[in-house]
């Protein structure tokens, strides 16, 4: 029992050194899935930034397994600037996520993957307050146009905002 004390101590101490050391992390949030996104499922992120003079790179965190049947993921992601008329950008996007031979892309030693994905580089907020990211998957097999209405392999979905030194 003692050991195991000791085990959590120096877990809680490794953890809290790494999120420490993450100088350039703004934001970082993930929404959780149970395994399988479904086309009505928006995610939604909040945050508030009040630094309207520096850029920012802003990432969309993607951790899927084995489970996940395609090469590509399509998301329409949409961001509401605060404010009573809020300046609303819709973007969709398209990430490769797995090689042609099927092994997924991203860093993990499991069947679980993560993928840190581009949203925005380079971006000012152009007012202070509090923004509302919504991000929901809009991938389609091949030749048909209705969606996917369950996206199986997905885990977790998480938004991370990183200040540029």
């Amino acid at each position: 029992m003692h050991l195991k004390k000791i085990n959590f101590i120096i877990t809680l101490f490794v953890i809290m050194f790494f999120v420490s050391c993450d100088k350039k992390q703004f934001f970082s949030e993930y929404k959780e899935l149970d395994g399988t996104w479904k086309k009505a499922d928006t995610l939604r992120f909040t945050f508030d930034q009040n630094d309207t003079v520096n850029p920012y790179h802003l990432f969309l965190n993607v951790r899927n397994n084995n489970d996940y049947p395609f090469s590509n993921m399509y998301l329409i992601v949409t961001m509401k600037e605060p404010g009573k008329n809020p300046t609303i950008k819709v973007d969709t996007l398209e990430y490769l996520m797995a090689n042609p031979d099927g092994t997924l892309l991203g860093e993990g030693f499991s069947d679980i993957k993560e993928s840190k994905l581009w949203y925005l580089e380079n971006f000012k907020f152009k007012k202070a307050g509090k923004y509302n990211v919504e991000v929901v998957q809009a991938v389609r097999e091949l030749g048909k146009v209705e969606g996917v209405a369950e996206l199986k392999g997905i885990t977790e979905l998480g938004l991370r905002i990183e200040k540029i030194n």
